[in-house]
Order: structure tokens, then C-alpha cells, then sequence
């Protein structure tokens, strides 16, 4: 095997060395090749130049995917045509006239294997093209896609803030049900139907069950065109805002700079799905923002591609010359069983890697409990260690990839978006306990009406958004719910030494939403406490000396109020029969 090796090897090095004999011989071979060698550096100078001078263009960043197609089509096309000239003028003025080199066994000549040198470099120079032309097209059909969902969020969310008017009623016209809906009368929908703010009150009505009712007719040929053309215009916007200095820094930002100034349309994009579409404002991040943003963001298969693509055209080629890639493989066989044994663990981490990403176990910015019992966000996955963040960022735990495998895992983000936020208090023995869980369930709508975040979107889960009885649009607390919720839930969970023990429940949208929900329900469950006068009491034994009976009567005093409570919120299913929770 050994000698086969050699001997395929010392053929083409005997053709090379012919090849070098002919090169000291000719002096228009040894031009040719100076013109082939200044014209490539040439050619690498002009392409530099050239791509600094586009990514300081407006076309990089309103079509980033065509600015990139043109950088790497124009290095390539033109080392192509001076290659293929050269190889041109050299077959044809006939320069390898010397018959000395051709060899009598059979073997190609001189002339047949210069050309075939410069032929190799022509498909190395289209394989590195088509290497990163292919990323190219699977980016530019990736940010499609998300374009896609873009339109869809905007849809549902009729418009996004920054839009030109109320555009998305340019586009659809709401056309009314046929039937009323259950939760209206027939009188109320009819009333509704004859004004222009019962039509909109309509429009953005909610069933029961979270439905919109009627339907949408469609006012353009192609609303996804139309709005991607309004998308467009609001981007140059933002983008000539930053260029000549009206923006929020106040001065001109520039393209093109190694720590970015401007976003491009894709980061833009991605900057408004990320904030829920609000407009993004022109010079309000500090340069370099979005790159320090993702610069932990693992590599996609995009990325990857091009050297995989490269690789697989440099073995084609060593094919084409006809050394046996069997036996190439053979013979490093050994040292490729060293390296695998040495990088075992390296290895054991990739595939790991590959199938979490595969399998979608979990994903960067997800909320997960490993069997230690570390509790986090998942900040970065790499091929050899996972970082996973401490929710107060406390601490940063760094963990070998292949060990998530065989963990157990609690994923808090996957797919079902409902986390409970349970509150558990304790009340005096003289309250009566349905009276107490009324209240509680007064306390429980308050808080879902009540409890929002920074941007006004309710951080529990319901049925219908309470925005829909304002008629405004919904915030997205009833989007998304794929399990049947009745809430707030109640529960009366025992008797203690010193108090009744009482559970309210309700169902939160995230797992970092239910610190912040039971803050503020304990705040609301105060307030109600102290007006209906539901006692606390402490954790002591209290000898009473006759007392009882005038602290039954203090709290008797309200007890109209307290039954108006049970009236009208009831007890949850406290009353009712059931199964276990």
C-alpha cells in the first residue's frame, strides 16, 4: 500500500519537475506566468479596495445579501478570466515546442499538465465561490422567512407603532359575522354595527374562548409586497436619519466602520422583533451595539458551510489528479485513530452539540434546572461547553456539552409559555373561609387586570385580554394558550396551628414573570385584607380571656360587605366538587 502511495506521489512530482525545467527555459512561459502572478495580486488589490468602498455604500445595508453576492462574484470572475486568458495565450503560441519532456510511457505531457495546473486553480477559484455564494442564498432565504412571520406579527397586531397612518387598514377591510356572536345580544350587535367605533369595538372583540370574530378582505393585490415596500421606506428613513445627523447622538454616523455605527436592514429588523416592533430610534445605541449584542451567539450551519463545501472540492481535486483518495485515507488512517482518541472527549461534545440543536432540547435564551439543581437562563451553547446564566446574574455556570445529554433538564421556555405564581397566606380562625376565598378571588382579577410590565402587557395568562373590553388591542396575554385555563384558582389548603391556610393561583406567561406578579398581587391582597378586614393572625398561642367574643363581633361588622364579595365573585370551585389538582 505503502509503494503505491509513492508511487502515484513521485509521478506527479516527475511532472512537476518538468514543469520547472520548462519554466527556466522559456522565457515567454516565464512572462506568462509574471503576468499571471502580478495580475492575481492585482486583481486581490482592486477587490479590497473595492469591498471596502461597497460596505461604506447605502446598497450594504438596504440589500446586504445582494452587496454580499456582488464582493464575492466580482474577485472570482476576474481571477477566472485572467487565468483562462493566460492558459489561452500559452496553448495557443504553442511555447512548450520542446518535445524532450513528453514522456513515452503513456503519462500526459508537460503542456497537458501545465494546463491542468491552471484549470485547478479556475475550480479551487469557483469552488471558493460557490462556497460562499451558497451561505448567501440560504441567509437570504432565512431573513425571508422571518420577513414572513414579521408580516404575520403585524397582522395580528394590526400594524406596528412606526407605521405611515393607519396602514393596515389600507390593506384590509373588516367584514363583520354573519350570526351574533354568543357573548353580544342581537340588539347590541346591531347597535354596534351602525357606528364606525362599534364596527372597531367589534373588530377587536374577543369570545370567550380568546376568538376574533368576522374576517378580513384583502383591499391590495399583494399586501405582503406593499408592506414590505412601507417596511423599506421606514428603514431608508433611519438609515438617511443617522447619515446626516438627524438622529438622537446629534452628529453623522458613518458607514462602513469596523465598530458599526448604523444598523443594517436585517439587524434593524431583528432589533424590532426583539422589542416587541417599536420603532427603533436613529443614533440611540452606542457604536458597535449589535456586534458586542451577538458576539456570543454561536456559529450557524451557514457559517460552517463555506470550509465544508471548500474541503469537498480540494479532495476533488486531489481525485482528479489522480491520487487515490482510498488510499490517502488508508495511510493517515493511523494518524486520524490518534488524533480521534486524543480529542475522544472534543469529540463526544461536538455530537452532543448537534443533537441538542438537532433535537431543540433547548436554546439560548431559554430558562432551564439542570439535575444539580442550578437554575437559569442558557446564555451560549458551543460544540465543547454550555454557559448557562444565573437569573440575578450572579454566576455563570460553564458545563461540558456532552453532559446535557444524559442530564435530566427542566426546560421552563419550551412550548408551553405558563408558569403558576402561587400565593400562600394564612387568616384568622373567626374569618369564615368562604367569605376569605371570595375575596381572594377578587384579589386574583384584580391582579390580572392590574399586573403588567414595563410596557403595559399583562403578565398573566387569560382567556380574553382585558385591553379588548377597552376596546384596544390586545397585548398578547391571551395569545398562545394551548391548554384550557380557569383562573385565579382558589384553594383552602389546611388548618394550621395559628390560621387557615389559603392558595391563589394564576398562570403567568414566563417563568421570570411570577416574581413580579406575586409581588404585586401580595400588595393587592393587603389592600383587600385591610378593607374587608381579614386578619392575619401571628404565629403565637394567644390565651384569650374572654376576648373571643368581642373580636367576633369587630369582625361581624363587615360581614354584609363580605357576603356582597361572595355574591358577586363566588369561591372559585371551592364549593364544587372535583378531582385532584
Amino acid at each position: 500500500m505503502a509503494e503505491e502511495i509513492i508511487e502515484a506521489v513521485s509521478g506527479q512530482v516527475d511532472q512537476f519537475q518538468g514543469i520547472s525545467q520548462l519554466l527556466a527555459s522559456s522565457e515567454s512561459l516565464q512572462a506568462a506566468f509574471i503576468v499571471l502572478i502580478v495580475g492575481i495580486i492585482g486583481i486581490t488589490v482592486i477587490y479590497r479596495t473595492f469591498s471596502k468602498w461597497v460596505k461604506k455604500q447605502k446598497l450594504n445595508y438596504v440589500r446586504p445579501h445582494l452587496s454580499r453576492f456582488v464582493r464575492v462574484v466580482v474577485l472570482p470572475v476576474f481571477a477566472i478570466i485572467l487565468i483562462t486568458s493566460v492558459n489561452f495565450y500559452i496553448q495557443s503560441f504553442a511555447l512548450f515546442e520542446d518535445d524532450t519532456f513528453v514522456n513515452p510511457e503513456g503519462k500526459i505531457s508537460p503542456s497537458e499538465t501545465f494546463a491542468k495546473i491552471l484549470n485547478t486553480i479556475n475550480i479551487l477559484v469557483i469552488g471558493y465561490s460557490v462556497a460562499h455564494l451558497i451561505p448567501i442564498i440560504l441567509r437570504k432565504k432565512e431573513k425571508s422567512n422571518l420577513e414572513k412571520e414579521d408580516f404575520e406579527s403585524w397582522k395580528e397586531l394590526r400594524g406596528f407603532p412606526d407605521d405611515d397612518g393607519d396602514l393596515f387598514h389600507k390593506f384590509y377591510k373588516w367584514v363583520p359575522p354573519k350570526h351574533t356572536p354568543d357573548e353580544l345580544t342581537d340588539e347590541e350587535f346591531e347597535e354596534k354595527l351602525k357606528t364606525e367605533e362599534g364596527r372597531k369595538f367589534l373588530e377587536e372583540f374577543r369570545t370567550t374562548k380568546g376568538l376574533p370574530i368576522g374576517s378580513f378582505e384583502q383591499l391590495v393585490k399583494d399586501p405582503f409586497e406593499e408592506w414590505k415596500i412601507s417596511e423599506r421606506k421606514k428603514y431608508e428613513q433611519y438609515f438617511d436619519d443617522c447619515v446626516s445627523g438627524n438622529n438622537e447622538s446629534g452628529k453623522k454616523l458613518k458607514p462602513g466602520q469596523d465598530v458599526e455605527e448604523i444598523f443594517p436592514i436585517d439587524t434593524w429588523r431583528e432589533e424590532k422583533r426583539f422589542n416587541g416592533f417599536d420603532p427603533i430610534i436613529s443614533g440611540s445605541k452606542p457604536p458597535g451595539y449589535a456586534k458586542r449584542k451577538r458576539k456570543d451567539l454561536p456559529k450557524s450551519i451557514s457559517q460552517i458551510l463555506p470550509l465544508g463545501i471548500f474541503i469537498a472540492v480540494i479532495l476533488g481535486v486531489i481525485s482528479w489528479w489522480g491520487i487515490d483518495l482510498i488510499i490517502l485515507a488508508t495511510a493517515t488512517g493511523g494518524l486520524a485513530i490518534g488524533i480521534g482518541l486524543a480529542l475522544q472527549e472534543t469529540m463526544q461534545n461536538y455530537f452532543a452539540y448537534i443533537l441538542i440543536r438537532k433535537d431543540k432540547i433547548f436554546a439560548e435564551g431559554e430558562r432551564v434546572q439542570l439535575d444539580t439543581g442550578y437554575n437559569g437562563y442558557v446564555h451560549k451553547i458551543t460544540p465543547r461547553v454550555t454557559f448557562i446564566r444565573d437569573a440575578l446574574n450572579e454566576s455563570y455556570a460553564v458545563i461540558p456539552t456532552r453532559q446535557l445529554v444524559n442530564s435530566q433538564i427542566i426546560n421552563y421556555s419550551k412550548e408551553i409559555k405558563m408558569v403558576p405564581a402561587i400565593v400562600e397566606v394564612g387568616v384568622s380562625y373567626l374569618n369564615n373561609p368562604k367569605q376569605v376565598a371570595s375575596i381572594l378571588v377578587k384579589i386574583g382579577k384584580r391582579a390580572m387586570k392590574e399586573v403588567i410590565d414595563e410596557r403595559g402587557r399583562h403578565l398573566i395568562r387569560q382567556q380574553r385580554c382585558p385591553y379588548l373590553d377597552e376596546n384596544k388591542p390586545s397585548c398578547g396575554c391571551d395569545k398562545d394558550i394551548h391548554v384550557d385555563i380557569n383562573q385565579p384558582v382558589v384553594r383552602f389548603n389546611k388548618f394550621n396551628d395559628s390560621s387557615l391556610d389559603f392558595s391563589l393561583w394564576v398562570y403567568v406567561r414566563d417563568y421570570g414573570a411570577q416574581f413580579k406578579t406575586k409581588t404585586d398581587i401580595r400588595i393587592i391582597m393587603y389592600e383587600e385584607f385591610k378593607k374587608y378586614d381579614i386578619r392575619i393572625p401571628w404565629p403565637i398561642r394567644t390565651v384569650y380571656q374572654g376576648d373571643e367574643k368581642r373580636e367576633d363581633e369587630e369582625i361581624s361588622k363587615l360581614d354584609e360587605e363580605r357576603n356582597q364579595v361572595l355574591d358577586e365573585y363566588g369561591t372559585g370551585d371551592l364549593g364544587r366538587g372535583g378531582g385532584e389538582d
